[in-house]
């Protein structure tokens, strides 16, 4: 896929490597952006790269794809979601469970 940007430059990461779930919490204003409608946020971004790892990149539309929520109230609503729905598909490489098995639950 073409993208619009360099996943890697400063328009993808800010001048830094950054990946997943951070890179989406970027593309949002936590003050202006809620509630945030996902249609709305995905015609916006759908397009532009999410780099997984050092190996992957895939785009704002394909995280997406099993989102059906029509809105998000807030900012952590949107992270939560967001984050469990990375897991499930297959976007998050770091289990917190099994690569720090002596490290505390929040």
């Amino acid at each position: 896929m073409d993208w619009p940007h360099d996943p890697d430059g400063e328009n993808g990461s800010e001048g830094m490597r950054k990946y997943g779930q951070a890179i989406l919490a970027k593309k949002i204003d936590e003050e202006e952006d809620f509630p945030l409608s996902t249609a709305e946020f995905v015609d916006a971004h759908g397009e532009e790269p999410v780099r997984l790892n050092h190996e992957r990149v895939v785009s704002v539309a394909e995280v997406f794809e099993t989102i059906d929520r029509e809105e998000f109230s807030d900012f952590p609503d949107f992270h939560t979601t967001v984050g469990e729905t990375m897991r499930e598909e297959g976007f998050w490489d770091y289990d917190s469970e099994s690569e720090n098995p002596d490290r505390g639950h929040a």
